[in-house]
């Protein structure tokens, strides 16, 4: 027997009153055989800014100021 591992992964979210449906072109990847269906909350507490931090350099000093009012 040759089985392949394969992975399939969907980002679905839910609105309240809403329930799951996953999407049909995921359904259509899915054959016989044993299955292991994990679902899990996407953590939002590790979003942070650091990729715009790090992208500031001196050249950028003032850029961002507020203009003065007229």
């Amino acid at each position: 027997m040759n089985e392949k591992s394969q992975k399939l992964t969907c980002e679905i979210e839910l609105k309240p009153g809403e329930t799951l449906t996953l999407p049909k072109s995921l359904i259509a990847c899915i054959g016989s055989g044993r299955w292991v269906v994990t679902i899990e909350p996407i953590s939002t507490a590790n979003r942070n800014h650091n990729a715009f931090l790090n992208s500031y350099s001196p050249e950028d000093e003032g850029l961002y100021d507020d203009y003065p009012s007229r």
